[in-house]
Order: C-alpha cells, then structure tokens, then sequence
C-alpha cells in the first residue's frame, strides 16, 4: 500500500480526454490508498484537450459523430446524453443550444465536453475508496527517470501541488511516482510547404485556438479563404464561415480532394459479422497486387452488405464492413513487409478515414450545399508545394495536381494540417528525451506512435517495458493498427482512449494493489469452476462500472464470498487452492477483458455484462 512511508503515486501527464477518463477509472477501481495526480501544461485544455476546450471551439463545432456515442464509458453508453439533458449547467450557452433537447442519434456541440468530463471527475473523486485521493496540478512534463521500480518525473513551472511533498532537481522540480501514464494527445505537425509564411498575419497555423477562432471570424466576409484539408477540421472552419453569412470564395484544397460522408439522422453504431477478406495467395506479392486484391474483397463485402443487409443506410455501408474486417486485419497486416505497410498507411490515410467515420449533418449539409457545382466553396485536388507572401497583406498557394500547377490567391489561410504521427519529428521536450535515453521507442511497423506491450506498457529498444510506465490515446496509434485492425480516426479516437482507460487503469493496480498477486497459473482455477468463476467476473464487473462508493462496496463483499467459493471448489477438486489475490488478479483481469470487448457496440456490451439499467 505504501512505499518510504506515503501513499503511492501514480502520474498522468495530460489531463485532456485520454489522461482525464484514466484518472477516472483510477479513482473508481483503486481499493487501496492511492494518490492520482493529474498534471496538464496549457489550462485550457484542462479535461478538454485540444479537441474540446472552450477557447478553441466555437459553439457551431460539434462532434463529428452522434451525442449518442459521446459517452466517456462503453459500459454506460447514455451517460453523455443524460448529463447534457439533465445535470448540465445551460445559463451561459448560446439560445440555439440552451432549449435542445439532446439526442442519441443529434449533434452536440463540442465545448460542453470539458464540463461533462470536469463533472464526472469530480464524482470519481468524490466516490473513491477511502484514501484514495485526486490532485489536479499544472506544469510541463520534460522528462522521465525510472529507479528501480520507481520514476522521477521532471516537471517545469509545476503548480497546484503542495509544496512540501516537492523534491527540488536540476532542471524542474522533480516528483517521485510509484506509476505514470503518458497522455500527451495528438502532437501537431509542422508544415513544411509554409515554413516561410508560418508567422504571417493571414495565416491560421491553429484553427482550434482562441487566436485562430478569432482571426477566421474577423475576416472580410466578401474576402478569398484557402482552407488546406477536406477532412473534419477543414469542414469546421468552412462552416464557421458560413454560418457567420461569409461570401466570399472558400477554396477547401487536399492531396486527395475526399470529402466527409453524412451520417444519416437516425444512425446507431452497429457490428456485422461478415467474412475475412480473401487474398487468394498464400504468400506476398508486393503492394500493387496486395491492394489490387484487397480492393476487390471490399467491392465485393460492401456489395454483400448492400444485398444481404438492406436496413444498412449506403452512407454507412463502408464503415459497416471497416468495423467488421477489424478482427481479421491484424493477420492480414503481419504478411506485408514494414515499408509497405508505411507506403499503405501514408497513401491510404485520408482514404481509409473517409470509409470509417463520417460527420453529422448540422457541419456537412451546410458545406457540401456550398460545394455543389458552381457553388461558394471550390474543391481543388492537388499537394501544396508552397505558400509565399503576396501583394497586398494576400497568400498565394502553389498547388500541384496530376499534369500541371495552379496558384492561389487569398486573404487567409486555414491550415488544417494534421496530426505529426512519427515520434522522432513531433515538438515535444518529453517524448525527446524518452527516445533519446532509450525509454521510448517509434512504432517499428508503422512509424506512428511508439512501441508498447498488449497492456499499454512502454516498450525501449530491447522489447522489454522501460520501466512501470503506460502509454494511452494518440500515441499508440501503430500499436492499434497492427494489434487490433483499427485504422484511419479509430486507431486513436475516444473509442480506443475508452478502452485505453480501462485496461492501463486496471494493469497499474494490479501491480501496485497488494490485493492482487499477478500469477497466471492461478487463470487455471477460474476454468475448474466456470459457472462460480463467471459469477465472480460479472461482479467484478459491476464493481467496476458503478460510480457510487457504497455500490462498490456492497459488490467488493459479494465478489469476495464468491472468491471464496471457487477456492473451495477447486480444493475438493483435489487441486491446489489458488491464494485470494492471485485468485482476484484473474478475476479482474478476466473482467478487464469483458469491459473492453472490441467485437460488439457499447449498447450491445451494457447488455452482456448485465448493466441493462443506467450504472449507479
């Protein structure tokens, strides 16, 4: 329980989306004295993250997918829905918002999240078991040490910590942790194609901030706007404009020149069960023939859901049969050589997120509407080559398409760049110094994220974890893909930090609890009682989704009598009793594993675990 005298501590760098739903499952699974700290650089984005926070989202920004799949925990899928309906405080928001009565399949405007979150943070603080506490604190994270089993982790301008317990160290203040979670969010690519125009005044390097907000909303409405992507932030910035009454020309300009699909207005998530794609060779035949092939088994999957599903709205049907190729995309994967894969993974990228997710209408009707034929917004394909100072205050962009070049002229310039997926490029003082001293490592496969075990675990060079450090959301995008089949937005979207959240918390305690003994020998007893051991999982389970202390206490005494019994029953089976805590380790182990079940939708995964009423 302790160590040296005081409680133990676990560290999450990044408090937005990723760090805040794993301090959640933290306070809520933790039985023994723990302190969680919840360190965040920028305030803003403080439970926000970039994504979310205030200052960078205008209230027309809305989530891309419905409120309805919004909830921070897939156990509980109308939780999100329900605080918006019922707990959220509306005295501020805008008139278009304060009377809605959100919906599971509506839009929602994405700033309310942070206090969602901020709530449900709050109420795991609240309801954690005795001595096991929450401490929001600000600073940056620049470094780590691990000693023995332990990390130092070096802090600049920490604040919001009490400053007794600090431990001065060149070069930031230093504080001792027992475990730290990575949750450092999406790191932002530099574009090297406006490197001499990066600080120019009609330039907005970052449309998600206070500055970029303001600049697009200040601008002429009658002036030339060149949004660079066709993607979902693309979209947000074309929108905004709109719907302030913009007139003039918006170019929206991509290297693929793909829009976003509309989801239809009472779409629900659902999972086929459709067959693996066949490739019809045993062995691999390099990457023109492996996309001919696999081209091929998606015309002809997407046809089969078209004809065998005729419920499934067509607007859907790619994301339908991307979800139900999951499972099987790890073993496809394995057969193609590292540099292909990178070569698929960077040609394929804008393309394979189009056939997964899509937006809702509220953000594409207004923008598509405005891209039909002679429409307000032009769509050009093409790579910007450069983007250089013009007269008059303007940008000219010099765009490359298949057989010739093309410039552009305007008053301002959106860069919706992306994200900086390889980890020896990204602007980060931490994961600098991680791979330089060789406790992290890029994504070997893929070259994006950086390497950790099936447990979120970082990995060094030598394959073997660096330390007792975890890693959650965006950089485990490689890992996703080649692990688990999840591509384009869903390699490191809410729906993996939602899975993320639960099995680092769960794999922390294991190792820091001294109610659980990680043996896997001890799995063997789960299998000579089946019907008792699943009545132990299913506890455990519901321990583990209830956000109420006494519910977790009342489950903890049924789990442990249950506990108890499958020792008895594999005693008089003549075998060797498991101990209690090796015999809880693979309960919640077992449990971890239902909770984080990839193979059916959050709604589907409330009913099996039987948590068919809102959890409490």
């Amino acid at each position: 329980m302790t160590r040296a005298g005081r409680t133990r501590r676990v560290v999450i760098v990044g408090a937005g989306l990723a760090g805040t739903a794993t301090a959640i499952r933290l306070l809520r699974f933790a039985r023994e004295p723990l302190q969680v700290v919840l360190l965040e650089r920028l305030p803003e984005y403080r439970g926000a993250g970039v994504a979310y926070h205030r200052a960078g989202n205008h209230w027309h920004h809305v989530f891309n997918i419905q409120a309805g799949r919004m909830s921070m925990f897939r156990e509980d899928v109308d939780d999100f829905v329900l605080w918006a309906n019922h707990e959220a405080d509306r005295t501020d928001w805008p008139a278009e918002w304060r009377s809605t009565e959100f919906t599971e399949s509506g839009p929602a405007p994405r700033r309310i999240y942070p206090d969602y979150l901020a709530s449900r943070l709050a109420e795991a603080a609240r309801e954690a078991s005795p001595g096991v506490t929450l401490v929001e604190a600000g600073g940056e994270v620049v470094d780590l040490g691990v000693v023995g089993g332990h990390v130092r982790v070096v802090i600049e301008g920490l604040d919001g910590f009490p400053t007794s317990e600090n431990v001065g160290g060149s070069g930031g203040t230093v504080l001792e942790a027992d475990h730290v979670v990575l949750a450092t969010g999406l790191e932002r690519k530099r574009p090297a194609f406006a490197a001499r125009v990066i600080d120019h005044p009609a330039l907005v390097r970052h449309p998600y901030s206070e500055a970029g907000i303001a600049r697009i909303l200040d601008v002429r409405r009658d002036a030339v706007v060149a949004i660079v992507g066709t993607l979902l932030s693309a979209y947000d910035s074309a929108a905004l404009l709109l719907r302030r009454g913009h007139t003039g020309t918006i170019h929206m300009i991509s290297r693929s020149g793909l829009t976003l699909r509309t989801y239809p207005p009472d779409h629900r998530h659902q999972v086929l069960r459709l067959p693996p794609p066949r490739l019809h060779r045993d062995a691999y035949e390099g990457l023109q023939e492996f996309v001919r092939c696999l081209t091929e088994e998606w015309e002809r999957a997407c046809a089969a859901v078209a004809r065998e599903y005729p419920d499934v709205p067509s607007e859907v049907i790619t994301e339908r049969v991307a979800k139900s190729w999951e499972p099987y995309m790890p073993e496809i994967l394995r057969r193609v050589p590292s540099a292909d894969l990178r070569a698929l993974l960077d040609g394929y990228g804008s393309l394979l997120a189009v056939l997964r997710v899509g937006a809702v209408a509220y953000t594409t009707e207004l923008v598509d509407a405005a891209m039909a034929a002679g429409g307000q917004i032009v769509l050009t394909t093409g790579r910007i080559a450069d983007i250089r100072d013009a007269e008059a205050g303007r940008l000219a962009l010099s765009v490359e398409g298949r057989s010739s070049t093309r410039t552009v002229e305007a008053d301002l310039v959106i860069l919706n760049f992306g994200r900086e997926s390889d980890y020896e490029r990204v602007d980060s003082a931490l994961w600098a110094n991680l791979l330089r001293k060789g406790l992290a490592l890029p994504h070997g496969r893929t070259g994006r994220g950086v390497e950790v075990d099936e447990r979120g675990v970082l990995l060094g060079p030598s394959g073997v974890p660096s330390g007792p450090i975890s890693v959650v959301g965006g950089p485990r995008e490689g890992d996703e893909i080649v692990r688990y089949g999840r591509t384009g937005a869903f390699a490191f979207n809410l729906a993996a930090i939602k899975n993320h959240s639960v099995q680092v918390a769960a794999t922390v305690l294991h190792r820091l609890e001294s109610c659980y003994d990680e043996r896997a020998d001890d799995v063997a007893a789960l299998t000579g009682a089946t019907e008792e051991a699943g009545l132990s999982i299913m506890l455990d389970v519901r321990r583990m989704a209830s956000r109420r202390r006494a519910d977790r206490q009342a489950l903890e005494g049924r789990l442990e009598d249950s506990i108890q019994r499958i020792r008895e029953i594999t005693t008089r089976a003549g075998g060797t009793p498991a101990t209690t805590p090796a015999l809880r380790f693979a309960v919640n182990a077992a449990a971890t594993v239902k909770m984080t079940d990839l193979s059916v939708t959050p709604r589907d995964l409330r009913s099996l675990l039987g948590l068919a009423e809102p959890a409490t």
